[in-house]
């Protein structure tokens, strides 16, 4: 956080695998979309040598966004690993997508992080959803830092954001947020805009100057003296409010000068502790430079004051019956536990995992137990297999270095792992372990696909699970009653990746046709039918005739078969025939082509012959008798309705309740929750909510959350049922 003597960047950059925990460091990048989290990436990447001056890795490739689905939406939709090395200290930067469709690969970056750096635009502010993450961080105690991007703006003020980011982040506790460095500008240009140069260091007074490209340090002159003594004084009672040292305060107000170094150690150790939030400026480097303005002073931060993979701990482990399992924090020599945290696809290599090492050590060539977390619901094929790791590297761009082991802290990728996907746990094919799951979002966009042609069939249902193998968010669902395939995705952005993923690395062209819910038919009243199944042709015909009686039961009956025949009049044999053709009919439907529930069918009279009748001949005549029965009386549409639980915040409960209702809402009840959020609990059909996952982002700005399940299937107003059965009418 001070002046340090930093390595030769030359000497960085070349990061590979680490030879001890104490030397790695995992930090990800958070923030909203646009914030500059990827610019920031190659910033640091470039000033730890990483990068040559192009912003390019020496080898070849680009640092990041070399997914060409990133190049065409130009935005980060996938977690990307840059790897590079300051003070002889490796550091994983793990950049995540700002945009809320991709928030299951920031959920992986977390998981694969110690530490997290939030990223806020001095030009645009925090969002709701940068927010919600920070106080998913506070629940578990990550440590964070903030950093201030987007100086160059003409409306960017540092001290405003740093006011608000106190505000947001800090609670009950704003002086847990405040800036290290303030920013130095220089000469109003013919704009009247004063470019920031430099920053000035509050611990250790000093000026640090960017404009040459280098970072050249001075001492402050003239007005900057006391423009750095007021903030530097509250910085220092905010680092010794959250000291370990109790007698610290007591010394400071007494009129002790508390020396740098102390200060700068109790700073870090705050830092790592989660309990205090330092502000930080950055910006890229001029065109030609080597250095960033602040990149030096976050790297300082980053291996300084961020904890190291030994002070996290490891998220519990069971073994695959479930039995608690205790491993010693991050010890290379430990049994093996590593988790798969993003799983991608490559044209040359194959499938790539980029794995997190817990415990143990993880070795080229090594024959590992993979064990999945049973996610069937979601599409995923259970397995619980061994499997030989191919290579493991190190990325940088496309270009992957290789690494012959990597310990326990540290982050590689491994190749050839055919039947490991995000979210699997690695571990010795003679002890397995499983590691408890990540929190994943539930994916309530539903997307019905068809394949566009024949040769896409051939090849659709090997794409979409190597696509659900990628993408635990994603869910892949074969409706049994619409007999529709459906992805399940977090929204549209996440929909549109999810269909240029399959037409560009799975050469799989489908069409997207529009969703249908599982509607239901049952009777309204009592009826009656006659099913007259008789034909002659050259042999034997068919004769089968039966009459029934369908009354309605209540809700979740089923269909229920009586027999009431008498005296024969429908042979033994073929009663089972009649129940047979009627429970065919009823899953077909009998008004708009849904399956019929909730109905008692008895068979009480009908006529058969000694030659002609047949088990097909009865099946053909319940079938029609039912149909018979229901072309008389008053069918009901049966619409799937759904409890819907919306997390809001206060300021857009009238809105979102508004909505819910024009939705034929009902609404349960509300109740309150922290952080000035209320929870809505509400009956909706699911008809009209196919969209909502998109349209509750747009009522509450990104800050609302929901979640449904279905609760039953419940009669469809008679207009809404008119118009679904004249579209059921049109279609056929």
């Amino acid at each position: 956080m001070g002046d340090k003597a930093h390595t030769h960047p030359g000497a960085a950059g070349r990061a590979q695998a680490a030879d001890r925990p104490t030397s790695v460091r995992n930090v990800v990048l958070v923030g909203h979309s646009g914030s500059g989290k990827t610019t920031l990436v190659e910033a640091l990447a470039l000033t730890a040598g990483a990068v040559n001056r192009a912003g390019r890795v020496e080898d070849g490739g680009t640092v990041s966004d070399y997914d060409e689905i990133e190049h065409r939406q130009q935005r980060s939709v996938q977690l990307s690993l840059v790897p590079a090395e300051w003070n002889g200290i490796k550091v994983n930067l793990l950049d995540t997508p700002g945009y809320a469709d991709f928030v299951g690969e920031l959920r992986a970056g977390l998981r694969a992080a110690d530490a997290a750096l939030f990223v806020v635009s001095a030009a645009d502010g925090v969002d709701g959803s940068t927010r919600m993450v920070w106080d998913e961080c506070a629940a578990v105690g990550m440590p964070r830092a903030i950093v201030i991007t987007h100086l160059e703006a003409a409306r960017a003020d540092f001290e405003e954001m740093t006011r608000v980011c106190a505000e947001t982040f800090g609670g009950d506790d704003p002086d847990a947020v405040l800036p290290l460095y303030l920013p130095l500008r220089g000469p109003e240009g013919p704009d009247g805009h004063r470019p920031v140069t430099g920053l000035i260091g509050l611990l250790t007074r000093k000026l640090f100057d960017y404009s040459s490209g280098e970072r050249v340090a001075n001492d402050p002159v003239g007005d900057q003296v006391p423009l750095i003594e007021e903030a530097r004084g509250r910085l220092i009672e905010g680092i010794i409010s959250e000291s370990e040292d109790e007698t610290l305060m007591d010394r400071y107000l007494g009129g002790e000068d508390v020396d740098v170094k102390t200060l700068i150690d109790d700073a870090e150790r705050a830092v790592a502790r989660g309990v205090f939030f330092p502000v930080l400026a950055a910006a890229p480097a001029a065109p030609g430079a080597r250095q960033g303005l602040g990149t030096v002073e976050l790297l300082d931060l980053i291996t300084g004051g961020f904890p190291t993979p030994l002070e996290h701990g490891t998220p519990q482990v069971t073994t695959p019956d479930g039995r608690p399992r205790e491993l010693k924090p991050c010890d290379p020599d430990a049994p093996l536990v590593a988790e798969v945290v993003k799983t991608s696809s490559d044209p040359y290599v194959g499938r790539l995992s980029l794995v997190r090492v817990f415990s143990g050590t993880l070795r080229a060539d090594q024959t590992v137990h993979v064990s999945g977390h049973g996610l069937s619901d979601r599409g995923h094929e259970d397995h619980d297999v061994d499997e030989r790791v191919g290579a493991l590297s190190t990325p940088f761009g496309k270009v992957q270095r290789p690494v012959s082991h990597v310990i326990a802290g540290d982050l590689a990728c491994v190749a050839k792992l055919s039947r490991a996907e995000t979210g699997d746990t690695l571990s010795s094919k003679d002890d397995p372990l499983v590691m408890e799951p990540w929190d994943m979002p539930d994916p309530l966009l539903p997307l019905a696909i068809e394949a566009h042609s024949k040769a896409d069939e051939d090849k659709l249902s090997q794409g979409l699970s190597r696509l659900v193998a990628e993408d635990p968010t994603m869910r892949l669902e074969q409706n049994q009653d619409t007999h529709q395939v459906v992805l399940w995705c977090l929204g549209e952005a996440h929909a549109d990746v999810a269909l240029e993923r399959l037409r560009s690395r799975y050469g799989v062209q489908v069409d997207v046709v529009p969703h249908r819910v599982s509607l239901r038919e049952t009777f309204g009243s009592k009826a009656s039918g006659r099913g007259r199944h008789v034909k002659q042709s050259g042999g034997h015909g068919q004769f089968a005739i039966c009459e029934i009686e369908v009354e309605p039961l209540p809700n979740g009956s089923g269909i229920e078969f009586v027999d009431k025949v008498v005296g024969g009049a429908v042979p033994r044999q073929f009663v089972p025939s009649v129940e047979k053709g009627i429970r065919a009919q009823a899953q077909k439907g009998v008004a708009a082509g849904h399956p019929l529930v909730d109905a008692r069918v008895t068979l009480l009279d009908g006529k058969a012959h000694s030659v002609d009748s047949s088990d097909a001949a009865f099946q053909t005549a319940g079938a029609l008798a039912l149909r018979e029965a229901a072309a008389d009386a008053k069918i009901h549409l049966l619409e799937p309705v759904a409890e819907v639980s919306v997390l809001v915040g206060d300021d857009y409960v009238g809105t979102v309740m508004s909505d819910l209702s024009g939705r034929r809402g009902r609404v349960l009840g509300t109740e309150q929750s922290p952080g000035g959020r209320t929870l809505i609990r509400a009956e909706v059909p699911e008809i009209e909510i196919g969209r909502y996952a998109v349209d509750l982002r747009s009522l509450s700005h990104g800050t609302a959350r929901f979640s449904r399940r279905y609760v039953r299937h419940e009669p469809m107003p008679p207009q809404v049922a008119e118009r679904v059965k004249g579209e059921a009418r049109a279609a056929s």
